[in-house]
């Protein structure tokens, strides 16, 4: 990002590398005997310099040449791999497309929007012209398409038997874009009208792999496979499995593993031949993601879901993203090796990918969205070197057919005093880190544990950072102890008071946002394809990304300043660049804090979270804002799915769609589109989602129950802290900036009055009698410091009559009284009402759900009200339009 990579054209030495661990040279090695040998930073071992490599030391002992050699002063460089970094000629760019077109496809508008995608980002294709195309559909059998050029249309081959499957005119199938681009338009254009009168309700997703790897495995290359329905057919196929009886306890962690071996299996034949799968799902129920995320996973792809997908609304986001994913400059056929300084060594990686061997990453595909980490630990007691350095090589294919090596060389210093390691932290990429390292424990474990690693890790950092420079244990070994005349006096209760380190003081809130993110929240509100789908991006994601996806920015809409949602006149600075976005660096609204205390009913909020966007309107709002963002005064009893966001035609939603539109802009040439999902104040379904991102307030499982205060207080108190309700607040944390409201005082008293505020917790049962002891106090402490960049706004006005008043916090103690029954349960993911449990092929459950572990079960249902039913995730053909607007 901070320039163009120098590339290196190997002369007649070739690529100079240790000859005993096969390290690069780069610019931390040192140069012994006037040049002549060198010692490899990795393993200390001494190597000859070839003789066309040999240049003369200068008086600092450096090459005289080190600055005409971008691989001896550049911490990047990329050289052209030799004939012998080959094993088999450098392939074309191949693009192949497995569509889905069962009847739940071609009626959601999902084929619409593929063929307009696809269509679009032809022209764009890296690789032309050796870039190759190809295309495959099935439903209950198997369709493939000769695309010979010369063709006036394309001819379908179809083959219905799933168990013995050939490949029809293969030399057809996959054919050059340029040569067949006249056919690829036509296929292209009939396609979202091929199957309009199909009755087909299954997918026979298995053979429909089978017959696209036999078509490019000899070559490689992305396969976009979109699918809408649970694989029924041929290999592969799944059957739902969902049960509302482990939602929410520990077992649960068995419907977010795959329910088959199959698509792993699979996976790995796939990352051989080197396919990467980038899989596309638009689920209206169960669709197993936990078991289709296989392939992605292990051939180094993405995965994208889009819940009650319909053309309208979700199309935009959908086609944005997949001609993103088309376009972006792409290295093939590629494999990636990671070295240390010995006496270090790196026992885990994270990220999607297959390892061959011990340390060898197979990335059949990687892009610039492409994340990877790992673990670095100690292997021995001491490390001798005063740095340790890290080298990753990228050995891949170019899109102009080029083999290059990328590699990358990092040399950090040792220290034995912990302050040292402390303050070189970095909150955002520990956080980043930490999720990695919990996903994993989750699935091997449950997410209890995952919960309980991150809070372990944030307690241990935090007193670590308190206790000062005394020896500790690194990696199962005693670290060294420091100077005598470094140490520092150890206190014992004093570390207490003692205040987190400025660079550490995110991290609480970080790791609460963490618990209680989608992925690793407890209660039985969230639907297994959901969370997969939320681990599963949040593996792949970079520190930015995870940043804003734990925890979102929320903006206040209705009293943003003249000059937001336009170019920003401030000079560039690195303390404010959150405050702008995008390319034209669009100046942004305050950034409110995470807590329902900061909504008013006569305000508008925008929460991102960089893949969802919720708009959150009161019922109290200004009608003159109304009008200028729906062109009506008032959103009482008006058709929500009716209700379109407009981005032009006055000022306001001018500057409004100028800030959605930055938001998702970066430094590529295809920026993606964002879809708003609007959120009217008493809209029980999709608040309780909005309320989801709302860290700082206490929810309702295991794990979730700490506020943000409970939490910082529990943190410093090192893990003993008082329990969640307790009135002391936290010591020595800022309390924000002047204008910002107490959080000490309470609610106001218009909280209590009318609107009670958000829903209780779904799917929980009903609320503790009020007999199981008082509610616990809330607003406890001073408010959270804010990220760096985020500044609290001043405090909300008071909002409308009690009938119209404020949302207060949830009460997990809230009495139930038969005659004011809790809100309905939460909606799909999507906005319809869950069906009944049956649907799915499970017995509803003969009472209510069982507690979450920790807290006091439910009270029977009164009256013999029936069960709560399972979340449902998307809806059931035909969809009515979901709640939400996109720009």
């Amino acid at each position: 990002s901070e320039g163009e990579v120098k590339v290196v054209q190997p002369g007649a030495a070739g690529i100079v590398r240790c000859k005993r661990c096969r390290t690069y040279i780069n610019a931390f090695v040192t140069f012994l005997e006037n040049g002549r040998r060198w010692r490899c930073n990795i393993c200390s071992q001494l190597n000859e310099v070839p003789a066309p490599y040999f240049c003369h030391l200068d008086e600092e002992g450096r090459r005289r040449d080190r600055g005409a050699r971008p691989e001896l002063s550049e911490g990047v460089v990329e050289y052209i791999a030799p004939s012998e970094y080959m094993v088999r000629p450098p392939q074309p760019p191949s693009y192949f497309f497995v569509i889905d077109v069962s009847q739940t496809s071609v009626r959601s508008g999902m084929l619409k929007s593929v063929a307009s995608a696809i269509s679009n980002s032809l022209d764009s294709l890296p690789g032309s012209p050796r870039t190759q195309v190809g295309f495959l559909t099935f439903d209950d059998s198997v369709h493939y398409y000769s695309l010979k050029s010369g063709l006036s249309s394309p001819q379908m081959l179809v083959v219905a038997d799933l168990v013995e499957l050939f490949v029809p005119a293969p030399d057809d199938l996959l054919v050059n874009l340029q040569e067949s681009r006249e056919v690829i338009d036509v296929f292209l254009e009939n396609l979202p009208s091929m199957f309009d009168k199909t009755t087909s309700q299954n997918a026979c997703l298995g053979p429909a792999l089978k017959a696209a790897f036999t078509v490019t495995k000899h070559i490689g290359g992305k396969m976009s496979v979109f699918q809408s329905v649970l694989p029924s057919l041929g290999d592969g196929a799944l059957v739902p499995r969902e049960n509302v009886s482990i939602m929410g306890t520990p077992d649960e962690i068995k419907l977010l593993r795959p329910a088959m071996n199959w698509y792993k299996d699979t996976a790995v034949e796939f990352s051989r031949a080197q396919i990467s799968v980038d899989m596309f799902l638009f689920p209206r129920a169960y669709i197993d993601v936990a078991s289709l995320a296989d392939l992605p996973k292990i051939t180094a792809g993405t995965l994208h879901t889009y819940p009650g997908f319909t053309h309208e609304t979700d199309g935009p986001r959908f086609e944005s993203e997949l001609i993103r994913g088309l376009t972006q400059h792409t290295a093939f056929e590629a494999v990636m090796r990671i070295r240390c300084t010995r006496g270090m060594r790196i026992s885990n990686f994270y990220g999607n990918f297959f390892v061959r061997g011990t340390d060898l990453l197979a990335l059949p595909n990687c892009n610039s969205d492409s994340v990877f980490a790992f673990d670095l630990v100690h292997d021995e007691p001491n490390v001798t070197s005063s740095l340790v350095t890290v080298q990753s090589a990228l050995l891949y294919t170019s899109s102009e057919g080029e083999r290059r090596i990328r590699v990358v060389t990092q040399a950090i210093p040792v220290s034995s005093l912990v302050s040292d390691v402390i303050g070189s932290v970095d909150a955002d990429v520990v956080t980043t880190l930490l999720a990695k390292q919990a996903l994993d424990i989750g699935l091997k474990t449950n997410l209890d544990n995952a919960r309980n690693k991150l809070q372990q890790a944030c307690v241990e950092l935090v007193r670590a950072s308190r206790e000062g420079d005394k020896p500790r244990t690194v990696s199962g070994y005693a670290a060294p102890p420091p100077m005598h005349s470094q140490q520092q006096p150890q206190g014992g209760a004093e570390n207490e008071n003692k205040p987190i380190p400025d660079n550490l003081k995110m991290l609480p809130l970080y790791t609460l946002a963490l618990m209680k993110n989608v992925a690793f929240r407890g209660g039985t509100d969230v639907h297994p394809d959901e969370r997969v789908h939320a681990m599963h991006r949040l593996t792949g994601m970079g520190v930015k990304d995870t940043k804003h996806f734990v925890h979102p920015r929320m903006f206040s809409l209705h009293d943003m300043s003249p000059g937001a949602g336009l170019p920003s006149n401030a000079a560039p600075s690195s303390e404010g660049e959150d405050m702008v976005a995008g390319q034209d660096r669009i100046e942004l609204p305050q950034v409110l804090n995470l807590t329902v205390d900061r909504l008013a009913s006569n305000g508008i909020f925008l929460l991102d979270n960089g893949i969802d966007m919720f708009l959150w309107v009161g019922r109290s709002s200004d009608p003159a804002i109304l009008n200028s963002l729906f062109g009506t005064n008032s959103l009482e009893g008006v058709n929500m799915p009716e209700v379109k966001l407009q981005t032009s035609g006055n000022d306001f939603a001018s500057r409004l769609d100028a800030i959605v539109s930055a938001l998702r802009e970066d430094d590529t040439p295809q920026n993606l589109v964002a879809k708003v999902t609007i959120v009217r104040e008493g809209d029980h379904g999709l608040e309780s989602r909005f309320f989801w991102h709302l860290i700082e307030d206490s929810a309702s499982f295991n794990g979730g129950t700490f506020s943000y205060n409970d939490f910082v207080q529990f943190v410093s108190s090192g893990g003993q802290g008082a329990p969640p309700g307790s009135s002391r607040g936290p010591p020595n944390m800022p309390q924000g900036p002047p204008g910002a409201p107490n959080m000490n005082q309470g609610p106001p008293p218009h909280m209590n009055q009318g609107h009670q505020g958000p829903p209780p917790p779904m799917n929980q049962g009903p609320p503790h009698p009020m007999n199981q002891g008082p509610p616990p106090p809330m607003n406890q402490g001073p408010p959270p410091p804010m990220p760096p960049q985020q500044m609290q706004g001043p405090p909300m006005p008071p909002p409308g009559p009690p009938s119209g008043g404020m949302m207060g916090r949830p009460m997990p103690s809230q009495g139930y009284n038969p005659q004011n029954p809790p809100p309905p349960q939460p909606p799909s993911f999507g906005g319809m009402p869950p069906p009944p449990q049956q649907q799915y092929g499970h017995q509803a459950p003969s009472g209510p759900p069982p507690a979450a572990r920790g807290m006091a079960p439910p009270p029977p249902a009164p009256g013999g009200m029936p069960p709560p039913l399972a979340p449902q995730y998307g809806r059931g053909p035909p969809p009515p339009p979901p709640q939400y607007a996109h720009r």
